[in-house]
């Protein structure tokens, strides 16, 4: 495939790349181009930043959950029909798994995309001094094409001449410089940036910001143009559809397609775009609910998919919803498929913070001040609607919560780091876990998911 494309990346978290890639999706949006928006990394908040610059569904590119090689197709596949792709990175440039070197770091998704980096520097407390920064950053890897930078929060015009001054010492180009814009700014609380979905008009207005500061301090054309000379990449794109599959056709004698509900709204914000395409791939008609606001399952639920989000912060209005909360306790004790992530789990506990839930599981969820963070490699150990035991896949912890279980569920999965544990809840066809897990490294977790969703 031939699509322009860049990737926006950083020395550290912090220095306002989330900013400048939206501003520039954005910009480039309001041009008329076709954009296609993606983030490194497992992080689900700033996809919904990118979807509302673009009007197309942000998409992550994790090396590590799916693999090195489905960065390629996964990319292909949602930038296909595009004219230039914005790839945001994760974390400082350099920054991977713990312990497994450039693996799912920027630089990695970069040269698996052959794609030129432009790095956001935070120049607010230096001048000369960003020469050697950005020096350092780009003589560290040959391998990876750092093609230039924005310079962010510059204070003053004679401020960015120091900064321009000191980039043509290292002969790297200057792309843009950006003032200091509170106006920009997103809210940001215990898990990082507040979702799109609970901010409606303020998220606009914070993109349209974006946009415009982008427009005036970047070289627009400049960076299309470096997105333009970006090589080929030999890569066919990923697909939902099992290998060898035909066309869809309406045949009226058909089976009806079971119903999988997955949840949405303000509370439950956390999904890949891929799992939906998946589950309809694989026969599914995919219906949306939102557990704040619906008080019925969508009509003929045969299994539900309850993914991330922030149900802490609406524990008493999910409370206060007892009649989905009961609908959703009745269909899991028939047996129905419910797979459950992080949010979904504390959903489906018996409280929340004191707050009553669905009461599937036996246990009780609270806050803690400790965050639990990172990549995690997993073992299914009890069969489930997910997955059969002993499959084996990556998934990602992210949570400031935690579970107080009483006896009798059996444990999901068993983990290796960051010590020996298990941990979830396997009951009749509930699978529910802190672990996100992302669908396109195993495609099999839809298939298995609608397969029991239609068994009689």
């Amino acid at each position: 495939m031939d699509v322009p494309r860049l990737v926006v990346a950083a020395p550290a978290s912090g220095s306002g790349k989330t900013t400048v890639a939206t501003g520039l999706m954005a910009a480039f949006a309001e041009r008329g181009l076709a954009v296609s928006p993606h983030k490194v990394g497992p992080d689900y908040i700033d996809p919904g930043y990118h979807a509302l610059a673009t009007g197309r569904p942000g998409r992550n590119l994790d090396a590590y959950m799916c693999g090195p090689d489905l960065v390629g197709p996964l990319f292909a596949h949602g930038a296909h029909g595009c004219e230039l792709a914005v790839v945001e990175g994760v974390m400082g440039l350099f920054d991977g798994a713990s312990g497994e070197g450039e693996l799912a770091s920027t630089a990695h998704v970069a040269k698996l995309l052959k794609a030129p980096v432009v790095l956001v520097v935070d120049a607010s407390s230096q001048s000369r001094s960003v020469a050697a920064l950005v020096h350092g950053f780009a003589s560290f890897d040959p391998e990876v094409r750092l093609a230039g930078v924005i310079l962010n929060k510059v204070g003053s015009e004679r401020h960015e001449l120091l900064l321009r001054e000191a980039m043509e010492e290292v002969g790297v180009p200057v792309y843009g410089a950006l003032r200091r814009a509170p106006q920009v700014a997103t809210p940001s609380r215990h898990l990082g940036l507040v979702p799109v979905a609970e901010r409606s008009s303020e998220a606009v207005d914070s993109v349209r910001a974006s946009a415009a500061m982008v427009r005036e301090g970047c070289d627009l054309e400049g960076l299309l143009a470096l997105a333009r000379a970006a090589p080929p990449l030999a890569t066919e794109a990923w697909s939902a559809a099992p290998p060898g599959a035909r066309p869809a056709t309406h045949d009226p004698h058909a089976p009806t397609k079971p119903v999988v509900a997955v949840a949405g709204g303000a509370a439950f914000t956390f999904s890949y775009a891929e799992h939906a395409e998946l589950l309809t791939a694989a026969g599914a008609q995919v219906a949306a609910f939102d557990p704040l606001h619906d008080e019925q399952l969508p009509e003929g639920t045969a299994g539900i998919v309850i993914g991330g989000g922030f149900p802490e912060v609406y524990a008493p209005e999910l409370s206060a919803n007892e009649q989905l909360r009961k609908a959703v306790s009745e269909l899991a004790r028939t047996g129905a498929p419910v797979l459950a992530e992080c949010a979904g789990l504390l959903y489906l506990s018996r409280s929340l913070d004191g707050q009553e839930m669905c009461g599937v599981l036996d246990a009780d969820a609270h806050m803690s001040g400790r965050l639990t963070l990172g990549y995690r490699d997993a073992v299914a150990v009890t069969d489930s609607a997910l997955a059969p035991a002993g499959a084996r896949l990556r998934g990602h912890e992210f949570h400031r919560t935690v579970m107080e279980p009483g006896a009798g569920p059996a444990p999901a999965w068993g983990m290796r780091l960051p010590q020996p544990r298990v941990e979830g809840f396997v009951q009749r066809g509930v699978h529910a876990s802190y672990l996100h897990t992302h669908w396109a490294a195993r495609p099999d977790i839809a298939r298995r998911l609608v397969e029991r969703c239609a068994a009689p």
